[in-house]
């Protein structure tokens, strides 16, 4: 049993309100019987600051309680308070709408139970991805993806149902870049919808993306469209629910240690739901093997 944890829990966004959701958290941890000490976020980007600050602190185990922008601000935090070694195992209450990382690590949904695997502190390490001097445990992506981004955080209702419709919106008003990819046996120069970059297989909770990626296989998986009309991806989007996508003669599908890209015009990133570029040109990604410890 771990000695004492520190939570850092989200509590903006979601169903639950700011209250209920901590009382909801607490009445976990306290029936796990854990020590543990609850930092509560103020903003954007506050769970990173309070995870690399308790990574500094030397904290044995981080927890991040919310969703996968949650998770990835905390993951962040860890990495960027020592990039050469892990100082703090990371744990996950899921709390998101999606939770595409933490159903990848087969981590039940129920808090009670999610406290409970904290408890027992079994541990997995897997790899994360680096793009742009942004970690990701899940996806990132250029062009429409992060656009779909966009447009889901402008939705306040529909639950999941939001990134399909954000998708749609966004496929209805098209857009499309010219771009240079180049990986560790290829490279490809041409017009680009997306880019779509996997650490894991799944994105946007329903979205297989790169159904091939594994968390552990030292790879990084990207699927790049290229020439499709809006008819054309809105068909294809149904197939994304399973991976078929890849199998469609627009759609181009390879694994590598490292994708560089230059894209015209700019284009935003995402990375696991958070978009921290807007105007990217320049747009570098790396795998970083065995990178991460987490308790699963």
């Amino acid at each position: 049993m771990p000695t004492s944890v520190k939570v850092i829990l989200n509590t903006y966004g979601g169903l639950l309100k700011r209250q209920e959701k901590i009382d909801l958290v607490e009445r976990a941890l306290q029936a796990a019987e854990l020590d543990y000490q609850l930092s509560l976020t103020q903003h954007v980007g506050h769970a990173l600051e309070l995870a690399r600050q308790a990574a500094l602190e030397s904290w044995p185990i981080v927890v991040a309680a919310g969703g996968d922008g949650t998770l990835n601000e905390v993951l962040n935090g860890l990495m960027q308070a020592d990039p050469g070694t892990q100082r703090s195992t990371l744990g996950i209450i899921p709390l998101g709408t999606c939770n595409d990382l933490a159903d990848a690590l087969s981590l039940p949904h129920d808090i009670t139970a999610a406290c409970r695997r904290l408890v027992e502190g079994q541990t997995r390490i897997i790899d994360i991805g680096l793009v742009n001097g942004r970690y990701f445990g899940n996806n990132s992506a250029v062009g429409l993806e992060p656009l779909v981004t966009i447009a889901q955080n402008e939705m306040r209702r529909f639950g999941s149902m939001r990134y399909m419709l954000a998708a749609v919106k966004t496929i209805l008003s098209p857009q499309s870049w010219s771009m240079r990819l180049a990986w560790d046996h290829g490279v490809y120069e041409g017009s680009v919808a997306l880019v779509s970059v996997g650490n894991n297989a799944r994105t946007g909770g329903s979205f297989y993306m790169t159904p091939k990626a594994r968390l552990d296989d030292g790879l990084l998986d990207f699927a790049y469209a290229f020439g499709m009309s809006s008819l054309q991806m809105l068909r294809l989007l149904p197939q994304t629910f399973s991976g078929k996508h890849i199998n469609h003669p627009l759609v181009a599908y390879q694994q590598t240690t490292k994708l560089s890209i230059t894209a015209t015009p700019s284009t935003p990133i995402q990375a696991d739901g958070e978009l921290f570029e807007n105007d990217a040109v320049e747009i570098n990604y790396q795998i970083l093997p065995n990178k991460l410890r987490v308790i699963v």
